[in-house]
């Protein structure tokens, strides 16, 4: 991907799993304890990068990184739309791993279900500000520290509910329809030596997601044209690919992780 790899962008690109030479990567993951987050860690840290990943809660971050391996991953407890946290955090990769080559805006929340106008303001700006506003400063504090001068790429984690109104899920839609512009944005104003990507699942079975397929799995999945429900290493493998030297001339994109749900008109 772009200099970062001390290569020219147009030479031939060495398929990863062949590159025995590659210098380790390292990557900032967001909200990665548990699903989506955690898979995409692993599909990193199977390749040979190295990550540093954040939650809330300390234990299953620890659990986490026994998972990863010790001497792949590191870990960081606190609040992603904390500013101290995130400082926290950047300085703690950057001690730890001397770069940071990817970042990925992971971490989300959606606290209630119904009607938009029923909201209260104050719900509203926590879900705007942990799912959009974090994303942002995330971003502008790895660009700062490391990208700036260095290169690499972002992958934002969107929704199937930022391309069409979502019922129930208005705001959330909102804050995801609102990280896909961001990243258009980003991968206009940072190119050509970062690249910023987004995905977009449908439901994946995640604990986050558990309300919209529990207890009628199988009625859910039927409206998938690939049969079934996503996983999160379904997300996890996609977003390594975003974030690899096979992807360099993809920047600015959503894309959609839905097992075709959205060619039927929607998901849940």
């Amino acid at each position: 991907m772009s200099e970062i790899a001390g290569r020219d962008p147009s030479s031939p690109l060495v398929p990863r799993g062949s590159d025995h030479s590659r210098e380790s990567r390292a990557a900032i993951v967001t909200g990665a304890s548990r699903g989506i987050g955690l898979a995409i860690a692993e599909a990193l840290v199977n390749r040979g990068d190295k990550v540093c990943i954040t939650g809330r809660n300390a234990e299953p971050l620890a659990e986490a990184v026994a998972k990863l391996g010790a001497g792949s991953a590191i870990s960081v407890a606190g609040k992603a739309h904390d500013a101290a946290h995130q400082d926290e955090v950047v300085a703690k990769a950057l001690e730890a791993f001397g770069r940071i080559d990817y970042l990925v805006n992971n971490v989300g929340t959606n606290p209630v279900y119904g009607p938009t106008l029923d909201l209260d303001a104050a719900v509203v700006r926590k879900i705007l500000d942990v799912n959009l506003i974090s994303a942002f400063e995330w971003t502008q504090k790895v660009y700062r520290a490391w990208m700036k001068e260095n290169g690499g790429a972002v992958v934002n984690v969107a929704s199937v509910a930022a391309l069409r109104p979502a019922p129930g899920l208005g705001v959330y839609g909102l804050s995801k329809a609102a990280m896909k512009y961001l990243t258009e944005q980003l991968a206009v104003e940072l190119g050509p030596t970062i690249r910023v990507n987004a995905v977009a699942p449908a439901v994946v079975k995640t604990v986050f997601a558990r309300a919209l397929y529990e207890g009628r799995e199988a009625e859910v999945a039927a409206r998938y044209p690939a049969g079934r429900l996503g996983v999160p290493s379904d997300v996890g493998n996609a977003v390594a690919y975003l974030l690899s030297d096979e992807a360099s001339w993809i920047t600015g994109q959503t894309w959609v992780l839905d097992g075709g749900a959205t060619l039927k008109g929607g998901v849940e």
